[in-house]
């Protein structure tokens, strides 16, 4: 059984990286999530750093401790690593925060990162998997119409099989927990603003620093709802003067645990996928 499990997964690995032959020169779209990390990790195996730059939008709408990852994964890995500012607050469409957001921010991403690619005959390469094709994301319709490609899909890879095969690559990112944008943290129709942002990041870091790992913060007004995995909550309860005090340091005056717990994409028109 064991020996079946291995040539299965050398048999997707080989996949992907025929996928990736195919492409040539490429820019990954890379935020150090398990699935953009493991794209950026590969590609860069496949097709040598000097074929692949690894391009990391920086704006509020990032996590400066996923900033901090990316780096560190960069230096890890061996990645090409850029640096690019992204200017999605400059956009009232985005900052309206309808259901469209997310492709306004997409559209920001590859403002950016198109001219790259064309400057060295390269595709954009965005980390999404088979699973995200069922979850309300326009951004991903947005990547495609510019041109940008899904390897994982093309080859198709799951977000399981994501994290299975980085496990077996020895990449730390295999269990890495989801981190959507941080805009994602906000109901449809509150405005994304660079002090709601930093509300939310602070939050989530100050939790982060009490040993939680999958969370989101999700933000109404002077009123945050944690959301904590299953086998999180219990103890998040016991440590409840921890946990309000990590979120009020970060500004709110009332601090919500979500029984229901960790449910990515909750606040989407339809629920799932990673946000």
């Amino acid at each position: 059984m064991r020996a079946a499990s291995a040539v299965a997964d050398t048999d997707e690995l080989d996949g992907l990286r025929a996928v990736l032959e195919e492409l040539g020169p490429v820019v990954v779209a890379f935020s150090g999530g398990a699935d953009s990390a493991f794209l950026a990790f590969t590609a860069t195996e496949v097709l040598g750093p000097e074929r692949v730059l690894c391009a990391t939008a920086v704006s509020p709408s990032l996590a400066p401790d996923e900033l901090t990852d990316c780096r560190a994964l960069a230096a890890e890995w061996g990645l090409r690593l850029h640096e690019v500012a992204t200017t999605e607050l400059d956009d009232p469409a985005y900052v309206r925060n309808d259901a469209e957001r997310c492709a306004h921010c997409k559209g920001a991403l590859l403002d950016a990162l198109v001219p790259m690619a064309r400057a060295s005959s390269a595709t954009v390469v965005l980390g999404v998997n088979t699973d995200d094709l069922v979850d309300h994301r326009p951004g991903q319709r947005v990547a495609a119409e510019r041109g940008a490609r899904f390897p994982l899909v093309e080859a198709g890879l799951s977000k399981d099989d994501v994290r299975r095969l980085s496990r077996r690559l020895g990449l730390r990112t295999w269990d890495k927990p989801a981190a959507a944008c941080l805009a994602s943290r906000l109901p449809h129709g509150t405005p994304v603003t660079m002090s709601v942002l930093s509300a939310v990041a602070a939050a989530e870091s100050a939790l982060r620093a009490l040993g939680l790992r999958q969370l989101r913060v999700r933000h109404y007004g002077e009123l945050a709802r944690v959301e904590l995995d299953d086998a999180e909550l219990e103890g998040a309860v016991e440590r409840r003067a921890e946990v309000v005090a990590a979120v009020r340091g970060a500004g709110y005056r009332y601090v919500t645990l979500d029984l229901e717990g960790f449910r990515s994409g909750n606040l989407n028109p339809r629920s799932g996928g990673d946000a």
